[in-house]
């Protein structure tokens, strides 16, 4: 047997290796999801198969490139919210939009659990005309199955601006106070107590 491949088909792979990463981006999707604190949301949809990463950032307002501390000040209209790039092959809009509505307190207005004000309400913000129709669809049938005042607005996505690094997987990055933070918000136990059995369901391991 032969030790090495002729250049020709040692070409041919080579190619084909380097192209891999290209395809795969390609094929990526994006969503983007506001549910106050977005260390939070980040932890919960890192979790779910098909999600290959999440950004922490600030959108929904008019202030260019806002920092953590004015964007949480409030004024500038941003939310915090998280980019979510996920695999349209194992796992769909449509069902990433059914784990945000059951990770979340969408019936409030003013904010989220411990966090109050306009930086921390939820909204679901969509990149094509497509998700918007999905998105009003879920939230539809959301408000009749469930007889809940769903408060979150579904707005097209303007510039996403990424939060400072050390937001960037915060859960990983401080876990001890992440979860500290977390439980003496009160954001799993409004959660469970809105959602009962379908509270976090789609996020393994919560």
């Amino acid at each position: 047997m032969p030790k090495t491949l002729p250049p020709f088909f040692a070409a041919v792979l080579l190619l084909a290796v380097i192209a891999m990463p290209v395809r795969a981006a390609e094929n990526l999707r994006i969503a983007t999801f506001a549910g106050g604190c977005f260390w939070c949301v980040e932890a919960d949809f890192d979790k779910v198969l098909g999600v290959v990463r999440t950004i922490s950032g600030f959108t929904g307002g008019t202030l260019a490139n806002p920092t953590y501390r004015q964007t949480s000040a409030g004024g500038t209209g941003h939310r915090e919210a998280v980019q979510i790039y996920f695999d349209p092959e194992k796992v769909s809009y449509a069902a990433l939009l059914e784990i945000f509505w059951r990770s979340v307190d969408p019936t409030d207005k003013g904010g989220q659990f411990c966090d109050r004000g306009e930086s921390y309400g939820t909204a679901i913000f969509t990149h094509s005309p497509e998700q918007r129709r999905l998105a009003t669809a879920s939230k539809r049938t959301l408000q009749e199955s469930r007889a809940l005042p769903i408060v979150t607005p579904i707005e097209n996505l303007g510039r996403f601006f990424p939060a400072e690094e050390y937001h960037q997987n915060f859960y990983k990055k401080s876990p001890v106070r992440y979860n500290f933070y977390r439980f003496n918000c009160g954001r799993n136990a409004r959660v469970k107590a809105l959602w009962g059995k379908d509270a976090y369901r789609g996020i393994p391991a919560h």
